[in-house]
């Protein structure tokens, strides 16, 4: 872990608390947690707890973006902020 890592998951947090007034579920955020948790600690970019995180997460955002809960540029800001946990390189 980095220390822009670090600084990263804690900028996610933050979100993430501001967030749930506006309109994620309790499971919706903890899923986001949940995949910030793993990036977080992951070391190789390819690995499969990885990926898979940041699958679901994508899924989900994808899907409140579809039926119309999030904004597109949202969803975007978010993932990008997820992904700045992680090891991987960020995809904008």
């Amino acid at each position: 872990m980095t220390s822009e890592r670090a600084e990263a998951y804690g900028q996610l947090m933050r979100r993430l608390r501001t967030l749930g007034a506006q309109g994620l579920l309790p499971h919706e955020e903890e899923q986001i947690r949940e995949a910030a948790d793993a990036l977080l600690f992951c070391t190789d970019h390819s690995s499969e707890e990885c990926t898979k995180a940041l699958a679901d997460a994508r899924g989900l955002v994808e899907a409140l973006v579809r039926v119309g809960r999030w904004h597109e540029g949202a969803g975007r800001r978010l993932l990008r902020e997820l992904e700045a946990c992680g090891p991987l390189a960020p995809v904008y």
